[in-house]
């Protein structure tokens, strides 16, 4: 697939991107390699190479979840900066109108 400078104009054009004219013209090259170089992935996985999401299988090495007690809640409160109503308070950070 062959981008064109006017081809890359266009998408700088819709992503907000200022580009000189060498920008463009060097940018279509470099995007057209992109484009063949994912182009040939597409070509050499045939129908009989399942899609996988990583080069080699990946095995879960997180332990098994067991319930354990934790801290009690007065006891973290009690290292918190502030606390109201059973909880951590916080700095407000949006306005009344965003929530």
């Amino acid at each position: 697939m062959a981008l064109s400078p006017d081809d890359v104009a266009r998408l700088a054009g819709l992503a907000r991107i200022e580009l000189t004219e060498e920008e463009t013209a060097r940018l279509a090259l470099q995007l057209d390699g992109i484009l063949d170089a994912v182009a040939s992935v597409s070509r050499v996985a045939g129908d009989d190479v399942p899609p996988t999401s990583h080069a080699v299988p990946l095995i879960n090495v997180f332990r098994a979840d067991e319930v354990r007690p934790s801290m009690p809640t007065e006891e973290a409160l009690a290292m918190a900066p502030r606390a109201e109503q059973n909880r951590f308070r916080v700095p407000r950070i949006l306005d009344e109108e965003a929530m």
